[in-house]
């Protein structure tokens, strides 16, 4: 079966019979995003500190000349990365702000042979953008700090057909039925959110976050945003057990922390983004989420979460939404090697279990996902990233139906290689290519045409330079 219904006359273009002003909107939203970049002003080269001169404690709100600098553990949300993370994109000051601009642009053609796609979908081929664009502004008020931030995405315009084709993605919403078999685009507003930070006792310091949109304080930093994921545009099978609420709307969270140790809770909407992807759909604060996150080195980030979700999908005729239940563990380790290359890694595990009606039936599941990613960066110009993947699947969300209410194991090896050239007004480009192969049970055999199904992709980059402070 295909991701929905075979589409009435007049509806959106397939991919295999594109017409022009289809694919002019979304080269036009691509153009858009990486013109915002092109904005960023040049930057100069980066160069490591003199061994004789330490570099400051980038966690610690000081100041240096003026400029507030903006902690790199900081990440999506409120979630922590390790303190040995190179950072990318601009800071400057202005005004008494510092103000941090950041965002990647990948277009990419991608290819999955089989019949998988031809019923009831777009085809075996697609051309699309995955991006995002990120702002952030921060200052002192005397001994705290406050900061306000916005993401943003054209991938509504940009990735057609219901997602990104790749094998073994589950998700949301797209023409009144589930998705399978893509990654869903990302809203326009990915975050809008304000933070402060501010001295308690001690070493310890409290924060409150809150946003239109944003992320509560659950799983590791999202996948477009850790340095183990870098210049990756595939987005992993375990998505929806580790990070898929990274983008909720409506959140508010709570927290203290000292330089190791964040301790941290969120109320938010926990219902799935619908399909209008241009829109805040917000909602009651239905959800619950607690984390906690250790820093034993600069080069590591630790942590576990849970949260208690009382809708976990957009709104679905006919079908009450399900309540779930998820939990996340995950260790980010990041090794410098030199002035121009690093080397990060991220394990992560998570577990739903979940409560939904599947063909008129009540069902209970628990189900997990795991996952490890890295990526190696050589001299700023190789990047070489992989993935591998485990996860339980129900029948149903792969719409394999005749197997509803059967967990399936599934993985998928990912790797890949990006050259990236000379920077040019302080954004990269690059040229990557990658390939996965989606292993299979013997049940979806015949769905998939065997039990190794193939993905492949090539894609250019654009996405800031490398920014020592």
């Amino acid at each position: 079966m295909g991701c929905r219904p075979a589409a009435p006359p007049g509806a959106r273009t397939r991919v295999d019979d594109v017409d022009v002003p289809s694919l002019s909107a979304r080269l036009v939203a691509t153009a858009t995003i990486c013109a915002a970049l092109c904005l960023l002003p040049a930057e100069t080269a980066a160069q490591d500190p003199p061994p004789s001169q330490p570099p400051p404690d980038l966690h610690e709100h000081v100041e240096v000349e003026g400029t507030l600098l903006t902690p790199t553990t900081d990440v999506s949300g409120t979630a922590w990365l390790p303190r040995a993370t190179p950072m990318y994109g601009v800071h400057r000051p202005w005004r008494g702000w510092d103000l941090r601009l950041d965002g990647a642009v990948a277009a990419q053609f991608v290819y999955e042979p089989g019949d998988r796609h031809r019923t009831g979908g777009p085809g075996t081929r697609q051309i699309d953008s995955v991006n995002w664009t990120m702002a952030m502004a921060r200052r002192n008020v005397g001994a705290a700090r406050i900061g306000v931030r916005t993401m943003l995405s054209a991938e509504p315009w940009t990735v057609p057909d219901c997602g990104t084709l790749t094998f073994l993605a589950t998700g949301e919403v797209c023409d009144g039925d589930t998705i399978h078999d893509r990654q869903q685009p990302h809203d326009l507003v990915m975050e809008l959110a304000v933070d402060v930070d501010a001295p308690l006792a001690g070493a310890w310091r409290w924060q409150a976050y809150a946003g239109l949109s944003g992320e509560p304080a659950f799983g590791p930093g999202g996948y477009p945003h850790r340095p183990s994921a870098v210049a990756n545009p595939m987005a992993p099978i375990g998505h929806h057990w580790l990070d898929a609420t990274h983008i909720a709307f409506g959140v508010v969270t709570a927290g203290v922390h000292t330089r190791r140790v964040k301790i941290e809770a969120s109320a938010f909407n926990g219902r799935a983004p619908d399909e209008r992807r241009t829109d805040l759909d917000l909602g009651g604060l239905d959800s619950a989420s607690t984390r906690v996150t250790w820093l034993p080195g600069d080069r590591w980030s630790v942590q576990v979460s849970a949260a208690r979700l009382r809708d976990a999908r957009a709104v679905f005729e006919r079908q009450p939404d399900p309540e779930a239940t998820r939990t996340t563990a995950s260790a980010t380790y990041v090794r410098p090697m030199g002035a121009r290359s690093f080397w990060a890694t991220t394990a992560a595990l998570g577990t739903s279990t979940a409560r939904e009606v599947v063909s008129g039936i009540r069902w209970k599941a628990t189900t997990a996902a795991a996952l490890v990613e890295t990526s190696a960066t050589l001299g700023d110009r190789h990047l070489i990233i992989g993935r591998a993947e485990m996860a339980s699947m129900p029948g149903h969300h792969l719409h394999a139906h005749e197997y509803s209410r059967v967990l399936l194991p599934v993985g998928k090896i990912q790797a890949g290689y990006v050259r990236q050239f000379t920077p040019r007004r302080g954004l990269v480009p690059g040229i990557g290519v990658t390939g996965a192969l989606s292993l299979l049970p013997v049940r979806l055999e015949p769905r998939y045409g065997g039990r190794a199904a193939r993905t492949a992709a090539v894609y250019v980059l654009l996405r800031p330079a490398r920014h020592t402070m």
